[in-house]
């Protein structure tokens, strides 16, 4: 038997027990675990035989915690998909100003620039708190996770959507020259 602790943020608490239980329930039936939440502290335990299952269902737990919606945050119960988490912090250092600044690049006006680089990476972004995160196949979440990182080094907008446009190209290409070779 595996046991897991997680930490949660409380507002969060509700979005892993879903509707009347039903997020939580469908996570254990599709896992096998056993997931125990207190919904005054935000600590969870997760536990269960598989630790590979326990793994994707932690993964699962953070990205709730991160933001993500529970069908989003589900995703990562599939084998090929990751859940990156970048700190702010480390760029930001102590200041709240600056913290909140490059949060903002992320983000863009009205939510633009994350819905770009979700668009041109095939992935979901999720800023909450102090934290950047994504979730995506790997190779799409490396190149969202680049260009994150681009943005919060402080790197003009235009030139992280050139980027990520030449290096979707390069990825379409070769998945189409991998086909035509199969």
């Amino acid at each position: 038997m595996y046991t897991q602790e997680l930490k949660v943020p409380k507002d969060r608490v509700g979005v892993l027990i879903g509707v009347k239980g039903e997020f939580k329930r469908r996570l254990e039936k599709k896992t096998g675990a056993k997931i125990e939440i207190d919904s005054e502290t935000g600590d969870v335990t997760i536990s269960g035989e598989d630790s590979i299952m326990l793994y994707q269902l932690k993964d699962v737990v953070l990205a709730v915690g991160r933001g993500f919606s529970d069908q989003t945050a589900a995703k990562l119960l599939k084998e090929e998909t990751l859940l990156d988490i970048t700190n702010v912090q480390d760029y930001a250092g102590k200041s709240k100003k600056k913290l909140d600044r490059l949060r903002g690049r992320v983000i863009g006006e009205n939510g633009r620039s994350r819905r770009t680089i979700e668009q041109l990476s095939d992935t979901d972004i999720s800023v909450y708190g102090k934290t950047v995160a994504v979730i995506g196949e790997p190779e799409n979440v490396a190149m969202a996770r680049n260009a994150i990182d681009s943005l919060l080094s402080g790197s003009p907008h235009g030139n992280v959507y050139k980027w990520l446009e030449k290096k979707r190209r390069q990825m379409t290409k070769r998945a189409f020259e991998s086909a035509i070779a199969h």
